[in-house]
């Protein structure tokens, strides 16, 4: 709805875009007389007056006005009741949008040589919250896990499972980890067995011999626990793609053709391409590296997709600049890559090769047991505590690790995202269960059709539905910017100002007129939180 009052606004001004803002003193302002003001060595305000006196309100705006210089707008009457009547009308496709195109969205993509670890975490919940984002923006979504079996980690498990068996009390993943880290104490201590490293590399690129079979049966079982750890966190991939298939389906040959047929291999046993340092393609043993493996997969996603996001670590920065920087050279689309930083960690490193990490296993649990403990003297059965425990604690870990923008570091403290007074998920949930509540009475109490009446409008009421206005272009943002950070902030403005309204009006003592008037904006709150919680991948409860 926002949108279409901005573009009232435009129409009404007949000035470029970058010129009107939004401001805590209106609902859009315009700064061109400044400009203006510049160029001519004028005063603004002077300016700004003889702008607004030949204007005439449109479509949405109800008034204008000049304060020093700036040329003020805010909406009508009009816009506050149908965008509280499109809220509630549409429920909960509010805030769809009509973009088009097949979008692919790789994350996660971690090493199957063992359990996912918090620093994944962050790359999941950012991902998968992109993805439902792009969905509800209209685009057709695919998500890829990027299967890496191919490289030397993976060799080391499969020797360890060769050497040691997988522990099948465990669980896969913890399985995996575990031979993973005896296979690389073992090597240490004998080195010899690294040419059986070697070998199963080379055998396995080669599709030769047991390694097949062996890689395949240690990569699935860590997929297994992997697999149900995302379930935990209700994140789900549409496809795992393995690395290997681009082997098999020729893609690899066709990249290293293409490389080839433009001069931009160069051979000095190994085969590399040199940007500012040479990029290795090949060793001298005929196997290839991960960046060539990835080369061809992405001329395979550019045959299918129009638009390409990549969910990376920051410590993947420079492998990304040499991705796209070859991609460049031979005219292939590159991807949009989202580089977050990592979690930091009290307990020191997640060196997954010497076990020094903590499991987002460990995480999810810590954090559920201390929802459970919250929630244990309410009022619900022990099903119901379990269920609210459940979806507390994802709700506090998924919201904490996208409410920070993908470049800046964070810290989960999992005592604090659990504070229902903070600005946290259990907040934003507790705000929605309050919307439920309320309603819940209204009908009990023979509740009125609801009915919105913008000339009782309070200043607090006028100001949450033009935030509740916002919720399409907050997505639209996201679209462009890649920040799902951006969904969060708002469902937190939105629960500011809904509990600041709350706090200061009766809803269900009002007479008649004020009560169905107050209970369309409780509904539409509700609304707006529940779907973007949803883009969070955050259930919406309705009992705390």
């Amino acid at each position: 709805m926002f949108q279409l009052f901005r573009k009232d606004v435009l129409k009404c001004l007949r000035v470029d875009e970058r010129f009107v803002k939004e401001s805590d003193h209106a609902d859009l302002t315009c700064t061109i007389a400044f400009k203006i003001a510049k160029e001519e060595k004028r005063n603004p305000l002077d300016i700004a007056r003889e702008l607004a006196e030949r204007l005439e309100p449109v479509g949405y705006i109800g008034k204008i006005e000049v304060v020093n210089g700036y040329i003020n707008f805010f909406a009508s009457e009009e816009f506050l009741e149908d965008t509280i009547n499109t809220i509630i009308d549409t429920d909960e496709n509010y805030g769809n949008l009509r973009f088009e195109g097949k979008i692919l969205i790789e994350h996660t993509s971690a090493n199957p040589d063992g359990p996912l670890h918090i620093g994944h975490m962050r790359n999941s919940i950012i991902g998968d919250s992109l993805a439902r984002i792009f969905r509800k923006a209209g685009f057709d979504v695919t998500t890829h896990y990027y299967v890496n079996d191919m490289g030397r980690q993976i060799a080391i498990a499969v020797l360890g499972y060769r050497l040691f068996g997988l522990d099948n009390a465990k669980k896969p993943d913890h399985a995996v980890v575990d031979v993973y880290i005896k296979a690389n104490e073992e090597i240490e201590k004998n080195p010899e067995l690294e040419k059986e490293v070697e070998k199963l590399m080379l055998d396995y690129e080669n599709f030769e011999g047991d390694a097949v079979r062996d890689f395949k049966f240690v990569v699935e079982r860590a997929l297994e626990g992997i697999k149900q750890t995302l379930r935990s966190l209700n994140v789900n991939h549409d496809e795992y793609v393995w690395e290997s298939e681009f082997l098999r389906n020729g893609y690899v040959d066709r990249v290293l053709s293409i490389l080839e047929g433009r001069g931009l291999i160069e051979r000095d046993g190994a085969w590399f391409v040199k940007l500012e340092k040479p990029v290795i393609l090949r060793r001298e043993n005929g196997t290839t590296l991960y960046i060539t493996r990835d080369l061809a997969y992405h001329l395979w996603k550019g045959e299918r997709f129009e638009r390409f996001i990549n969910i990376l670590g920051s410590d993947h920065k420079l492998y990304g600049r040499q991705l796209s920087e070859i991609l460049d050279l031979i005219n292939l689309r590159k991807p949009e890559i989202v580089f977050f930083e990592f979690v930091s960690l009290p307990e020191g490193s997640m060196s997954t090769r010497r076990g020094k990490f903590v499991s987002a296993d460990d995480l999810i649990s810590k954090v559920y047991e201390e929802a459970r403990r919250i929630v244990e003297d309410r009022d619900l059965s022990e099903d119901e505590k379990d269920r609210i425990a459940k979806s507390v604690a994802v709700g506090a870990i998924r919201f904490d690790f996208v409410k920070v923008a993908p470049e800046k570091p964070m810290i989960f403290d999992w005592s604090k995202a659990l504070d229902f007074e903070r600005q946290t998920s259990s907040y934003i949930q507790y705000s929605h269960a309050r919307c439920c509540s309320i309603l819940r009475k209204a009908v009990k109490s023979g509740m009125p059709e609801l009915e919105f009446r913008p000339e009782i409008c309070t200043d607090i009421e006028r100001r949450l539905v033009i935030l509740l206005s916002k919720f399409p272009c907050v997505i639209e943002r996201v679209i462009d910017e890649l920040k799902p950070s951006y969904i969060a902030e708002y469902l937190l403005s939105v629960s500011n100002v809904f509990n600041e309204f709350y706090r200061g009006h009766r809803v269900l003592g009002e007479d008649s007129e004020v009560r169905m008037h107050r209970l369309a904006i409780v509904d539409a709150v509700r609304i707006v939180l529940r779907n973007g919680l949803d883009l969070l991948g955050i259930e919406a409860l309705e009992r705390m």
